[in-house]
């Protein structure tokens, strides 16, 4: 019987979590569609977008997106070096005490929501929404207990290579939401307030109730403790101590990116909202999804000192990223009125004025996707580690580059364009600054074959953006509903030409992810001779 460590199925792992990251991420543009044709973009649904804001920045301010990050490796080597019960034993203080400081966060926030919402949203332009944005930010503040103790939760299902729950919880979360708009909005005035509702209950049973009941089915363990003199405790939290300290999390972008555009009037912000949530999409379905799959794997080999692996694993999925990403950021950018047409322009969206501007703001955010598809693998690879301190000093420097070129940018005549496109500048040179620190602690990274995929992407990027171009102007344009039938059309033909233009391009040049991507389609054309189709 062999004694070699148990090597994790990430080609799995990343399949589970692409799927039900590419759902969460279809029933986000549902519900982006349902509230633009239920509610418009305008100042009405910017006030939503801002009404988030505040409880966005109470999940900053107190690390919640670094705190599972920090929490899984530790649970990891506990849970892979059989000391279970130690495991638990930490899961139980970080929860007891994360959900003592995120009640009394919330508490705060929500007596003090109105005088805060001059932080999240300073221009006086948006003066008379206030009182309807602290309304809605006091509904959803609740749901970040669910988000900060349900991720502790989904960390402990991630550690044991379980992907299928924390895969459902956005999608719970988005049905909500969905639900708020077309059922609960009939109920309040303004309707919108009705979407707010809907998040909070899609928050607690998706990223709460779920990843509750299949942690107590695997056997987890809480008992309420204050132990903070174990180690693994202190470890989590000195691991977790840097975000507290430095705004360095991608989700700052966002809350500089809304604040700055209150200067344009609220409509801005829907519209900003907007095209970043499309740009969100392949980062959600190529780039979370493989970091989150990635995490637990490269924690455990960490934990077991097996480095060659990796070191060959994690640049097997930068690569990945980079050959998936690089032509999504092409289509994004050649077929963006087209998008926004199809997803956006019906009920009191079709007549938005604000069309326009969300197919502009979203071809600067497509610049940046690659980058920050690369970031959340990047940002596992350090925490893997155990290494919290470099990426978020990092992040944070590059977030004062971030402000500084948008504050630059915004003043030329680009004005609100130069918002995303400053965020795309940043992000690119983020990555940059984590794949250079990361190579020397882990013993190298092979740079080169990263680059040789990058450019080769590029390359193959250039050919089906052109064919895009003669797609987008060959086939017309359309009147009325007209337009999103076209513009579907315009989508899909340009996808499926695409595909094979990209694909053949970079089949040509030799590229191995292409190779790869030839074995699964070769797979896929077998299997329906092997079937018994109708006997």
């Amino acid at each position: 019987m062999s004694d070699a460590p148990a090597t994790p199925n990430v080609a799995r792992a990343g399949g589970i979590m692409m799927l039900s990251l590419f759902l969460s991420r279809v029933l986000g543009i549902v519900r982006d569609t349902v509230m633009s044709a239920q509610f418009g973009i305008n100042e009405t649904t910017g006030a939503y977008r801002l009404a988030f804001q505040i409880p966005d920045l109470l999940f900053f301010l107190v690390a919640g997106g670094a705190l599972s990050s920090a929490f899984i490796p530790v649970f990891s080597q506990y849970l892979h070096t059989d000391r279970e019960d130690e495991a638990w034993h930490v899961f139980s203080v970080v929860a007891t005490l994360m959900s003592l400081v995120v009640l009394a966060f919330i508490a705060f926030a929500w007596f003090y929501a109105l005088p805060l919402t001059h932080l999240v949203a300073p221009s006086p332009k948006v003066d008379h929404l206030r009182p309807l944005i602290a309304q809605m930010s006091r509904i959803v503040l609740p749901a970040q207990f669910a988000f900060f103790i349900g991720g502790l939760m989904v960390g402990t299902l991630y550690a044991r290579q379980r992907f299928v729950v924390p895969g459902l919880g956005p999608n719970v979360y988005n049905l909500g939401i969905i639900f708020g708009a077309v059922v609960l909005a009939r109920f309040f005035d303004p309707g919108i307030v009705g979407m707010s509702v809907g998040a909070l209950v899609g928050a607690v049973l998706g990223s709460f109730v779920l990843p509750m009941v299949a942690m107590a089915r695997l056997g987890g363990r809480y008992r309420p403790s204050l132990n903070l003199r174990h180690p693994g405790v202190r470890k989590v939290f000195a691991l977790m101590a840097p975000v507290v300290l430095g705004l360095s999390l991608p989700g700052v972008y966002g809350l500089i990116l809304q604040a700055l555009g209150t200067e344009y009037g609220a409509g801005t912000n829907a519209a900003l909202d907007l095209s970043n949530k499309l740009m969100q999409a392949p980062l959600g379905v190529f780039g979370q999804s493989l970091a989150l799959a990635v995490f637990p794997t490269l924690a455990q080999y960490f934990a077991q000192n097996r480095m060659d692996a990796y070191r060959g694993q994690l640049t097997s999925t930068l690569r990945t990223v980079v050959y998936m990403t690089v032509p999504i950021a092409a289509f994004l950018v050649v077929l963006a009125p087209e998008i926004t047409l199809l997803f956006f322009a019906y009920g009191k969206g079709a007549a938005s004025e604000n069309l326009a501007m969300v197919a502009d703001l979203l071809r600067m955010f497509a610049l940046g996707v690659t980058a920050w598809c690369l970031h959340p693998v990047l940002m596992r690879g350090f925490f893997a580690i155990q290494n919290s301190l470099t990426p978020i000093l990092l992040g944070t420097a590059t977030t004062a580059v971030f402000l500084a070129l948008a504050l630059v940018l915004k003043a030329t005549p680009l004005r609100h364009l130069g918002l995303p496109l400053a965020s795309s500048m940043a992000a690119l040179a983020l990555v940059v600054a984590l794949a250079a620190a990361l190579a020397p602690r882990i013993g190298g990274l092979d740079h080169a074959s990263v680059l040789r995929t990058a450019l080769g992407s590029l390359a193959g990027a250039a050919l089906m953006a052109g064919a895009l171009v003669l797609v987008a102007w060959w086939l017309p344009v359309g009147q009325g509903y007209g337009r999103n039938l076209w513009a579907a059309v315009k989508l899909g033909l340009g996808a499926a030409v695409g595909f094979w233009v990209y694909y053949a391009a970079t089949r040509r040049i030799g590229m191995a992810e292409s190779a790869t991507l030839a074995r699964y389609l070769r797979r896929l054309d077998r299997r329906p001779q092997n079937g018994n189709c109708g006997v």
